[in-house]
């Protein structure tokens, strides 16, 4: 079976992006399915936080000598580079190197549909892996991102429940729609939009929420996913699940966030 590749996405920084990608793919990985992990920002949040889970783990430290840029310049398959964080979880790393990316595409490529179509042939050899591949993106429009978007076959958008962030959203779901479904006929879709909870219960919360259903309806996750000091303390200590109940708590939220979405997955193709 070819892994169905997601990226969990918005153009906007701080809205829980990285940690929502990493902690659904974890919880994911716990139920048994085999998800690989691409690290497509050069900031390199997400490799360091399994770097860190992987020490929570076990002894061994996880290590690389190479990235995805240096898989992508030297023509070399993504398996050259891809590292075990625990059971069922892999990740490409990445690195500071990742900036040269898009100074890469202009001079390897003669045109934009070459470029932007080249990482999912990249993905190709590598599909039949994994159930799940999850591609974590900065929060840019530019062709380095329009390149992972392009590979993917659905696209969640995670959106927090703020005034500027339902905005940009609206706008990024237009930019994928105009910009790389309809421009370079990208097989891609837009699956869903996660929404990220400031506070329980909080006016401008619920506001956002009510707006999100108006936008886009049942395409509104019915789990949500609540911003929680454990969660912002995995970045520090990397994924726990055994410390306390606060672990459990944490770690059920995106469980669920992680079921209906292979529900979700699954009634959109059947």
């Amino acid at each position: 079976m070819s892994a169905k590749v997601i990226s969990m996405c918005n153009q906007k920084g701080g809205v829980g992006k990285t940690t929502t990608t990493a902690l659904v793919a974890y919880s994911l990985a716990k139920m048994g399915n085999k998800v690989l992990l691409i690290d497509f920002d050069p900031q390199a949040d997400l490799t360091t936080l399994m770097v860190k889970t992987k020490s929570q783990k076990s002894d061994e430290i996880l290590s690389f000598n190479k990235t995805l840029m240096s898989a992508i310049k030297d023509n070399e398959s993504l398996d050259n580079v891809t590292v075990q964080v625990m059971d069922n979880l892999y990740l490409v790393p990445t690195a500071s190197d990742f900036y040269l990316y898009p100074r890469y595409l202009e001079h390897a490529y003669l045109n934009e549909k070459e470029r932007v179509a080249s990482f999912k042939n990249k993905l190709s050899d590598i599909k039949d892996k994994y159930d799940y591949i999850f591609i974590d993106v900065s929060p840019t429009l530019s062709l380095q991102n329009d390149t992972a978007l392009y590979a993917c076959d659905e696209l969640v958008i995670v959106l927090q429940t703020q005034q500027r962030a339902f905005d940009d959203a609206k706008d990024f779901i237009e930019y994928i729609q105009d910009d790389i479904i309809d421009e370079y006929i990208a097989d891609t879709e837009v699956l869903a939009v996660v929404p990220v909870l400031s506070k329980d219960n909080a006016k401008v919360d619920q506001l956002i929420l009510e707006k999100s259903r108006e936008e886009w309806g049942a395409d509104v996750f019915n789990s949500h996913i609540r911003i929680m000091e454990r969660a912002k303390n995995y970045d520090v200590t990397g994924i726990t699940e055994d410390r306390d109940a606060w672990d459990k708590k944490t770690l059920n939220v995106y469980k669920e966030v992680a079921v209906e979405l292979l529900g979700r997955i699954k009634e959109a193709h059947e």
